[in-house]
């Protein structure tokens, strides 16, 4: 069977500057005295289609940059993901616009994913009510508490009927009694083919859902495989870690954070240097930013 993802050595890192002028150096093609972070090192693995793979990791070990890669709102710096299917991310408040209300962002999502209005009328009901959030729809997202937002934001994507789903810690702020009723959902999709990637700090939400789970450390796979014998292993190390004092549990993530800097590092960065595409978009940063200086003087 043909992977529906595919990812081979991805890498992600961030340039670190002390200044802002700095990045604008950078852009024009001074690389030197650069510091980069690696949120992601060497990542490969293949997911087929109809897997749910739940994604697992301590504060910092590279979850949400990965979540991000693959649903594509971000490019891998180095490295190949290959997706064969259509992706829609779910995170609290990921893609809605706080300016507008509930149904209007429902309206925005839907057209943003090629829906016609009267594909769009036939689903908004059925948004609404899962979501369950009450007159709130009418409201605008910045009045909505994080829940309102993760239900929103869940009850969009499941009716968007994507091919891969990633959930990224967007029902840890729910009830249970939403919280049941999207796992419902999940395993609905699940029985339709369809992929998931499950990102939680919970062993015990991954353990009933999920085929496979992917153990992230610091920016690097600790271990894939079946979920009792990934979360196994995970427990244990949960389990020695608690027992570490503060000043261990500090310094542990102090040495492990490290190996994920590299300074003086010229970063490759193919996926954003990509022909003349890097050329007019950095022409296109100069151009705001001389304006956005022209429009501050003017307002003053």
């Amino acid at each position: 069977m043909k992977p529906i993802i595919s990812c081979s050595t991805v890498t992600k890192t961030y340039n670190l500057y002390r200044r802002k002028r700095d990045k604008l150096i950078d852009l024009i093609g001074n690389k030197h005295g650069k510091q980069a972070f690696y949120a992601l090192k060497n990542i490969t693995f293949e997911v087929f289609p109809g897997e749910t793979i739940g994604v697992i990791g301590i504060n910092g070990s590279g979850k949400s940059t990965l979540a991000n890669l693959l649903a594509q709102v971000m490019p891998p710096t180095s490295g190949n993901i290959d997706i064969n299917g259509d992706s829609s991310l779910i995170a609290i408040s990921a893609g809605l616009n706080n300016q507008l209300s509930g149904s209007e962002n429902i309206q925005l999502k839907c057209l943003m994913n090629g829906f016609k209005k009267t594909e769009i009328d036939n689903i908004s009901s059925a948004i609404i009510e899962f979501a369950d959030i009450g007159t709130f729809i009418e409201q605008p997202i910045k009045n909505y508490s994080s829940g309102m937002k993760s239900r929103l934001g869940f009850a969009i994507s499941v009716h968007l009927n994507p091919d891969i789903l990633i959930v990224d810690e967007a029902l840890s702020v729910g009830d249970q009694t939403f919280y049941e009723k999207c796992l419902l959902k999940m395993n609905e999709l699940k029985a339709n083919g369809k992929t998931i990637f499950f990102i939680s700090h919970s062993i015990s939400q991954l353990r009933p859902l999920c085929d496979r789970v992917l153990w992230l450390h610091f920016g690097e796979v600790k271990q894939f495989d079946k979920t009792m014998a990934v979360l196994r292993q995970y427990g244990s190390f949960i389990k020695w870690f608690n027992e570490l004092s503060s000043s261990e549990k500090k310094q542990y993530k102090k040495t492990m954070l490290t190996e994920q800097f590299n300074k003086d590092l010229a970063v490759s960065r193919k996926a954003e240097k990509n022909g003349w595409g890097f050329y007019v978009q950095t022409g296109l940063l100069l151009v705001v930013s001389i304006l956005s200086g022209i429009w501050m003087l003017l307002s003053k």
